[in-house]
């Protein structure tokens, strides 16, 4: 069993500094790649030194829609020496009109920064995207693309979308979220995706399933992305496929956005 992780943030401090035994569970649970997102300048070293010490962890380095506000002017230089330090991907990037207060002008001006960034070194994006499906759709059209495609990470767009935006290059990621009860259009949804578009992601310690699916428990309602095993069995059911052709799928699929 190799199980792998499209998304995460093991560099969060809601983790405590618990990350060691959070990655000996991983281990335990078959999770032996890993996807973990910057969100800001404050914790992109978090992310380098996490990957220095796990093999497993493949870094990826973003600025956050919800923190363009906060960004330094010369922001842009560090992401990019980041990503030359380490050439893996950039992410968490992209727009989020759902929150209130935000400058959405800057979101996509610093999305666009980060897009053209991927696309230069042909690295994988990490794109998230709540309630701007159409702005996003028409940025990543009218914009040079890494030719490797993009990652709409926990997917929750409109299932119109998933055809434009799969013929854009897009690969779409299940989430832990997508478990509860009332998101069965987002279940629904990935029957819809095509098989070599499929990943899975944990977006731990965000996104957090039922208890009855949770293995490895944390405090309070944290995600701990040993449970990525729960959430490769539930979204196998329902795909309507089995969870081991499934594991084939998305092994295949991460590899070949990702790399080895």
């Amino acid at each position: 069993m190799r199980l792998f992780d499209a998304h995460n943030h093991l560099q969060d401090v809601q983790f405590n500094n618990n990350q060691h035994q959070i990655m000996s569970d991983c281990k335990d649970s078959g999770l032996i790649k890993m996807v973990t997102n910057g969100t800001s300048e404050l914790d992109w070293e978090a992310v380098s030194t996490l990957a220095k010490c796990y093999p497993q962890i493949i870094p990826s380095f973003g600025l956050h829609p919800w923190f363009v506000h906060n960004r330094s002017s010369n922001w842009l230089k560090r992401l990019e020496e980041k990503i030359d330090n380490y050439g893996s991907a950039v992410g968490e990037v992209g727009l989020d009109r759902g929150k209130k207060n935000q400058k959405y002008n800057e979101q996509e001006e610093v999305f666009l920064s980060q897009l053209q960034l991927s696309t230069e070194r042909n690295i994988p994006v990490s794109i998230h995207c709540i309630k701007a499906w159409d702005q996003i759709y028409n940025l990543l059209q009218d914009n040079p693309i890494p030719k490797r495609g993009f990652l709409l990470h926990g997917f929750s767009g409109p299932a119109e979308m998933i055809k434009p935006l799969n013929d854009l290059g897009a690969y779409f990621s299940f989430s832990g979220s997508f478990t509860h009860p009332k998101k069965a259009r987002h279940r629904n949804n990935f029957c819809k995706i095509p098989a070599n578009r499929l990943l899975i992601e944990t977006d731990a310690p965000y996104q957090s399933m039922p208890d009855n699916f949770t293995t490895y428990h944390l405090d309070g309602k944290l995600n701990h992305p040993a449970n990525i095993n729960s959430l490769y069995k539930i979204a196998a059911d329902s795909i309507g496929i089995t969870y081991e052709k499934l594991t084939e799928i998305a092994e295949e699929n991460f590899l070949r956005f990702f790399g080895n």
